[in-house]
């Protein structure tokens, strides 16, 4: 194939997000005002707990059988490893920036997060109507992208909202924690640098579980701290247990990705829901109805978030900088290396539009969900939005040259 019809073939899905976007945009203008900031918000909490469910449950349940599952069972181990990677880039980035207590959790998400969903369910079927595309019959190509997008979406969604979402939220309370916390008294050479005590001589002896409900006493000696050494950090790691939101795992969407599992693997369910002679065929018809309006609201707010980011305060360009090396330059390079050594290893088959989509998963700009997580713990909002309008800026350019270059790479193999 051609390298202009195959930048071409790539550039058409990237123009779609492009409009949609400038036109959120236009619609969050002052003068405009129709997606004002209030109505973001109130579109978030609509996405966040209806169109994202229906989206991930309709097309699971549509496209995944048991069979496909045994095929594409390589798509999760392979999103965990954009996770992971991204993650340590993430923080090393954060070693090298130092930024403040409540953005490192997004910094972190961004790093290791993608648009595991929205993007692809936009960019893949597109791609398959192109003249150019690699990856044969455009209705069977599209079928099968379906397939696989879907899947990705419903596995990113598990991470993103077991995972970022409770980093994000941690590092939102740290902030907060940090910025009202009182200043530490100094220290003599044989104790403990401690704050006042904040309960009675009598209230100090219960033990609270929250680590903030009480301080140690300041004097406490260096022979007395070593005693106490296993202690602390039989609490340290209580603690961490106890911010972690575990309840968060079964969020919306990761309910939705379960229903649409059982949906799809189970026949008895699947007959009853799936196909124009299914009794119960209404139910899915109005799921994949709401589920359809979720990627052109989630971009429109995109494009709102990222008006504002240009309005938004000033920020360490170093983190810019990074989050966007991280997510165009770094994950790429390192997922063709994974993807490469899995096929040499036979854990892929040689599907080049299988193997396309393992490779766009290390290339793609932060999760728009992230813009969502800030928003409702009102942290990082206007950061978020100053990262959301360079990131999604750059992708323009890198989602183009590395969607040509994978259909190069796969069309080879």
């Amino acid at each position: 194939m051609e390298v202009l019809q195959l930048f071409i073939t790539a550039s058409i899905p990237v123009l779609k997000v492009l409009l949609i976007t400038a036109l959120g945009s236009y619609l969050a203008l002052d003068s405009v005002n129709i997606l004002g900031e209030d109505s973001r918000k109130h579109l978030n909490t609509v996405v966040f707990y209806v169109l994202n469910p229906a989206l991930v449950s309709s097309n699971l349940a549509r496209t995944i059988t048991y069979e496909s599952m045994v095929k594409l069972w390589f798509m999760p181990v392979n999103i965990l490893i954009t996770f992971i990677v991204g993650s340590i880039l993430g923080w090393i980035l954060l070693l090298l920036t130092r930024p403040p207590a409540h953005l490192r959790g997004l910094v972190l998400g961004c790093c290791a997060a993608g648009n595991l969903g929205n993007l692809l369910l936009i960019i893949v079927p597109a791609v398959c109507k192109e003249k150019g595309s690699p990856f044969g019959a455009p209705d069977v190509c599209r079928t099968y992208g379906l397939a696989y997008a879907s899947l990705s979406m419903a596995i990113g969604a598990i991470y993103l909202w077991s995972y970022v979402y409770n980093i994000v939220r941690i590092s939102a309370k740290r902030g907060t924690q940090d910025s009202t916390q009182s200043p530490v008294r100094s220290s003599t050479p044989n104790e403990i640098s401690c704050t006042e005590p904040l309960l009675s001589s009598k209230e100090s002896e219960v033990v609270e579980d929250n680590a903030n409900d009480y301080a140690l006493p300041c004097t406490i000696s260096e022979e007395n701290a070593k005693m106490t050494t296993s202690g602390k950090i039989k609490q340290r790691i209580m603690m961490v247990f106890g911010k972690l939101n575990l309840k968060t795992i079964f969020a919306p969407s990761t309910t939705g990705a379960i229903v649409g599992f059982s949906i799809g693997l189970i026949p008895q369910i699947r007959k009853a829901l799936i196909g124009d002679g299914a009794p119960l065929r209404v139910v899915q018809d109005t799921a994949s109805l709401l589920g359809d309006g979720a990627i052109p609201i989630l971009t429109l707010i995109i494009g709102g978030n990222l008006l504002k980011g240009l309005r938004g305060p000033g920020m360490q360009k170093s983190l810019v900088v990074g989050i966007i090396i991280v997510r165009y330059v770094a994950l790429p390079l390192i997922g063709i290396l994974v993807i490469k050594g899995a096929l040499k290893l036979g854990l892929v088959h040689s599907d080049p539009l299988y193997l396309f989509v393992l490779l766009l998963q290390f290339s793609l700009p932060p999760a728009m969900n992230i813009g969502t997580m800030t928003q409702l713990f009102g942290a990082g909002e206007k950061e978020c939005s100053v990262i959301m309008l360079w990131t999604y800026a750059f992708a323009s350019v890198s989602l183009t040259f590395w969607s040509a270059f994978f259909m190069w790479l796969v069309a080879r193999v």
